[in-house]
């Protein structure tokens, strides 16, 4: 008992468990946010039922409660203590709950007139813009210029009691979600983060983005093709004079092929990659005049090597490699496409005969996943939507022959120049991964030595970044932007792809030095978060990239120990 008496004395405190009470602590309540003081439970109670209840009226007034007040109610689960001192200080204001619930009345009957004033609005508006506007476009003006009208009206009630109006708000509406639909307290959209999943939970949502002046929504799933494609919002100027620039370029009878690699490298746009991949491969020629004869001449080559060797996939010396392929090819991403029976079949025939074509190697596992970059650019020729969700088997026949002779071609193209990836012991990739681990070491020490302490061998993660070119580290939209530069730089597939991953690599430093051990390293450089990467970052690491081989391609005594 002394010792309680000379706490309360000397800290004025109470304590934060009180015997021999009725009430009991830790009680299940309603939790608000730090910019609210906490709530009586009556007031509390009194706020949920306020959407059904008239404004008070002055005649019958009620006490103010006090912080001081709810203190006492609750001192057996609230401990004051000398770090709290200004959150007390915030939280130790009058609530009045004459004005936070007239307040609350208000909104609601400003929000209920607005309703009727825009129901009628559009009404008329529907009348008149029939035929200028389609349904949907007009559902998302509409719904905007509501959610604008709200945000107008809340500021407007709020007052020097602005946060007791919100929270008195919010608890009305939440009674009224079912009449209002999606009549949220929302200050702005953009408080959101753009590609969040709350902003793909629903259609709203999404139609809300891409009404507002922001940045395209990049979505979490990887999507086929980059933030230019149909969907999104229309080009902006700078996009608009890009394409201007390339279609003048291409439009030549002689295309300048420095010239377009130069516009390449930053980026292609989707309507004329297809073109402009096949040139800057070598599969289609300069010349506008020779192309069409090229493109013929190229598939009818291919199609005659189908006839030629695609029977033998089951002969004794060549069922092992057929097998690989139909084995590696469900496991390749995105599933949406490659499980299609119609793309299955396509792509086993393109792998075995390249590989009957190139006995040296033959098939190798990854040589599959360079395929789908080049099959999901050149279906984008015929179609305007997004290939996930699209059934590849509706094309017509010519031009999924064209397509799949197109992506052999380029594909046959990308591997001359680095063939020595996928030989005997894969002498190619392990001369790159020993590169990399010097660049780095170089780079970056303190990473380098990171690795180094928990025993991470760089083969043991850069192998598949090598032998799959990224793919398996960067969502399919990513690799395609990559891939834009790749084919603009000389030698980008097989030299400028070292710097990407070293760049890569590094960028992840915050990460790798917080993992403290091998296990947890190794599921991080396994499974790295670029999910949510869109053509931003890839430019940023494809300039960090650019940058290191600048200071390092033509010094190789700069990175050798």
């Amino acid at each position: 008992m002394n010792s309680r008496k000379k706490m309360s004395s000397e800290g004025n405190k109470k304590q934060f468990w009180k015997r021999n009470t009725a009430k009991v602590p830790g009680s299940i309540q309603h939790v608000y946010g730090a910019q609210h003081p906490p709530f009586d439970p009556l007031l509390h109670a009194n706020l949920i039922k306020a959407g059904n209840k008239p404004p008070l009226t002055p005649g019958k007034p009620k006490k103010a409660t006090t912080f001081q007040e709810f203190e006492s109610i609750t001192s057996d689960a609230w401990d004051v203590g000398d770090d709290d001192d200004e959150l007390l200080a915030m939280a130790a204001q009058n609530l009045n709950i004459e004005v936070v619930m007239e307040t609350a009345n208000k909104v609601i009957e400003n929000h209920s007139k607005l309703q009727e004033r825009q129901q009628q609005q559009q009404q008329q508006q529907q009348l008149q813009l029939d035929d200028v506007f389609e349904p949907e476009d007009k559902e998302v003006e509409e719904e905007v210029v509501q959610e604008d009208a709200e945000e107008v009206d809340g500021e407007e009630e709020e007052g020097e009691h602005e946060e007791a109006a919100e929270t008195a708000a919010e608890l009305s509406f939440s009674s009224e979600a079912g009449s209002h639909g999606d009549s949220r307290l929302v200050k702005s959209f953009s408080e959101a983060p753009i590609g969040s999943p709350k902003e793909l939970a629903g259609e709203q949502a999404l139609h809300r983005q891409q009404s507002l002046p922001h940045r395209p929504v990049i979505p979490l799933v990887a999507r086929m093709a980059d933030q230019n494609t149909s969907g999104t919002p229309a080009m902006t100027e700078r996009e608009a004079s890009r394409l201007d620039k390339f279609k003048q370029v291409l439009a030549g009878p002689n295309t300048d092929l420095e010239e377009l690699r130069k516009l390449s490298w930053s980026g292609i746009p989707r309507q004329v990659r297809p073109i402009t991949w096949k040139l800057l491969s070598g599969y289609l020629p300069a010349n506008a005049e020779r192309r069409e004869s090229t493109l013929q001449r190229k598939r009818q080559e291919y199609f005659g090597f189908i006839e030629q060797y695609y029977d033998s996939r089951n002969d004794e010396h060549h069922q092992d490699t057929y097998r690989q392929i139909h084995i590696d090819i469900p496991r390749m991403s995105p599933e949406s496409l490659v499980l299609q029976p119609k793309v299955t079949e396509i792509f086993e025939r393109i792998l075995f005969i390249w590989a009957i074509r190139h006995p040296a190697s033959g098939y190798v596992q990854g040589i599959n996943d360079l395929v789908t970059p080049f099959f999901v650019v050149y279906v984008f020729e015929y179609i305007e939507e997004e290939v996930e969700n699209f059934d590849v088997s509706s094309l017509q026949e010519d031009a999924l022959r064209n397509i799949e002779a197109d992506s052999f071609w380029c594909m046959s193209k990308l591997l001359d120049g680095i063939q020595d990836n996928y030989t005997f012991a894969q002498p190619g990739i392990q001369r790159k991964v020993k590169a990399l681990e010097e660049l780095v070491s170089r780079i970056d020490d303190t990473v380098h030595r990171h690795l180094q302490q928990y025993e991470v061998e760089y083969l043991q993660f850069a192998f598949r970044w090598m032998n799959n070119l990224l793919m398996r580290e960067l969502p399919l939209r990513c690799t395609i932007r990559l891939w834009d530069t790749y084919q603009a730089e000389p030698e980008g597939f097989s030299h400028f792809h070292l710097y990407v991953c070293a760049a890569f690599l590094v960028r992840w430093r915050k990460e790798i030095l917080e993992e403290r051990d091998f296990q947890g390293l190794m599921i991080l450089l396994q499974n790295l978060p670029t999910m949510h990467w869109g053509n931003e970052e890839v430019s940023v690491l494809l300039a960090e990239a650019y940058r290191l081989k600048f200071a390092f391609a033509d010094a190789p005594n700069h990175y050798k120990r």
